[in-house]
């Protein structure tokens, strides 16, 4: 019966984390219920099983056998866009000067983990797998948005398996830590191309529309150490590699109008009614995610209170560009088209802390503060982010053989204001992005 239950859970986690999109990028940090209260400052900490993902050498210092389940809700209000873009107006002349506003699609993201650690009696020897989802995205704007060009639907789906061994020395109270990540990846794009006319100024003609779905298996790796100088002070370090997802799947494309038409080499004459005619190719990409390195210091006071402050760099820089290679000679209009992204490495500073209100209580509280990677000039409505401030509150209950943690968040997106709009590629906007986001963890531990 219980192997029925993870089983069935973990196939719970691939499905439902499928979904989510949150944290700087497409990255997402609340991987914990227990780190989630205190902004995610874990680094040093890391004495739970989501160490697996925080800091893994965290669970050389568990006993026994430990079972971690938990699940991140993200309620996400309408992303809301005031501005103009390529497409506002009256297409297909006359357009990119109307003003405009846009709200993305309403969501509610459900991303479940799975975290287990065994150490052996008689070695210093630990050995833990983490299941989640780290690099999700998901983004919807309505069918007839202003952004339809540009994005209707995308979804970065996936699913990562961790497999991960970890040594204490005991003499030194120094652990060690490494591990490899299986990153399964579903990726799906829809979107309507417009075409400007070079001899008609702010002209935008409809073309048709495409779809893209590919799916990819990639491999990383990850290491990491915790040392724990005197009873009230640790250090941890987590690194954790870059993982190039090799994306291979189908397009399709229906044309719309003459222009489509003719961009996939057929006369408008060759079939009717227009929306009949669909073509279909091989597609492939690559995706790079990022590299990124967490360090953090705890420091304990007081017997009862434990305060944290971690720094993380992701290397979001791995992410210049996204070029689509369709392998059909009718696709060859959308080949050759590299989309610039030019992301940024970044810094995330986190400060957090737990006061044991009581033998079996402990009150948390954290705040971070994220900075996004994405260039004013590429920012676009695919992934409209901006630097954040996150506002967190735990509370953990425990006994001896189990552990209840609960955590909130609330995120505050910066305003942010970009003017890239771009009438003879027809991308980006001049205007301005408002959102923010409430977040809900839960976590279960059970010891055997």
């Amino acid at each position: 019966m219980g192997k029925k239950l993870v089983s069935a859970y973990v196939l719970v986690a691939i499905v439902g984390a499928a979904t989510l999109a949150q944290g700087a990028g497409f990255k997402i940090n609340e991987q914990g219920a227990k780190a989630m209260g205190m902004a995610n400052a874990f680094t040093a900490q890391a004495d739970d099983p989501s160490a697996l993902y925080y800091n893994p050498a965290g669970i050389a210092y568990l006993k026994g056998a430990q079972v971690n389940l938990g699940s991140l809700v993200i309620a996400v209000p309408q992303t809301e866009f005031t501005g103009t873009t390529p497409l506002s107006g009256n297409p297909p002349t006359g357009v990119g000067s109307t003003p405009v506003f846009e709200k993305a699609k309403r969501d509610l993201f459900i991303a479940p983990s799975l975290y287990a650690t065994y150490s052996l009696e008689n070695l210093p020897l630990t050995f833990g797998l983490g299941i989640n989802s780290i690099y999700p995205l998901a983004k919807s704007w309505d069918d007839s948005s202003t952004f339809r060009n540009q994005i209707q639907n995308i979804a970065i789906k996936p699913i990562n398996f961790q497999p991960t061994v970890a040594y204490l020395f005991n003499d030194l109270n120094l652990a060690v830590a490494a591990g490899i990540d299986v990153t399964h990846a579903i990726v799906s794009l829809q979107k309507m191309p417009y075409s400007p006319d070079p001899t008609v100024p702010n002209s935008a003609y409809e073309l048709g529309a495409l779809g893209l779905d590919g799916t990819a298996t990639d491999v990383g790796y990850n290491f990491a150490l915790k040392w724990k100088p005197c009873h009230n002070l640790s250090f941890g370090l987590a690194y954790r590699s870059e993982i190039t997802l090799h994306i291979d799947g189908d397009a399709n494309f229906i044309p719309t109008t003459g222009s489509g038409f003719n961009l996939i080499g057929m006369t408008t004459a060759a079939t009717s009614p227009y929306s009949r005619t669909r073509i279909t190719s091989s597609a492939s990409t690559t995706l790079t995610l990022p590299d990124s390195l967490s360090i953090g210091v705890a420091w304990q006071p007081t017997e009862k209170l434990t305060l944290e402050f971690d720094a993380e760099r992701t290397g979001w820089s791995s992410f210049d560009k996204l070029q689509f290679n369709f392998n059909s000679a009718q696709f060859a209009g959308f080949n050759n088209k590299p989309d610039a992204k030019n992301w940024n490495d970044v810094w995330a500073y986190k400060v957090g802390g737990q006061y044991a209100y009581s033998k079996n209580i402990d009150l948390r509280a954290g705040y971070a503060y994220d900075e996004s990677p994405i260039p004013d000039s590429t920012l676009g409505p695919e992934l409209p982010d901006s630097d954040r401030h996150n506002v967190a509150l735990g509370l953990g209950l425990h006994n001896s053989y189990a552990s209840l943690d609960l955590a909130y968040m609330w995120v505050k997106f910066m305003e942010r204001t970009v003017n890239n709009q771009n009438m003879q590629t027809l991308k980006g906007e001049n205007g301005t992005f408002n959102s923010d986001a409430h977040l809900f963890g839960a976590n279960i531990t059970i010891k055997f």
